[in-house]
């Protein structure tokens, strides 16, 4: 299965070359997909990822459902 895929497909990351070069953003934002899954594996966790980049929270919210 090929997460970045199934994230496009529910519309909760996008890859435009015109946005951040290509590079996989939560939809509406320049929130790169990286630093959400630099935050899962480090000290900080999904709390504080959510807290500093609050304007994910509802894409992440849908990736979970």
């Amino acid at each position: 299965m090929d997460i970045q895929k199934v994230l496009r497909d529910r519309r909760i990351i996008s890859c435009d070359p015109d946005i951040m070069s290509g590079t996989s953003v939560f939809v509406g934002t320049r929130v790169p997909l990286q630093t959400f899954f630099d935050y899962l594996e480090g000290e900080a966790g999904l709390t504080e990822f959510l807290e500093i980049f609050h304007i994910c929270k509802l894409r992440c919210c849908k990736f979970w459902r």
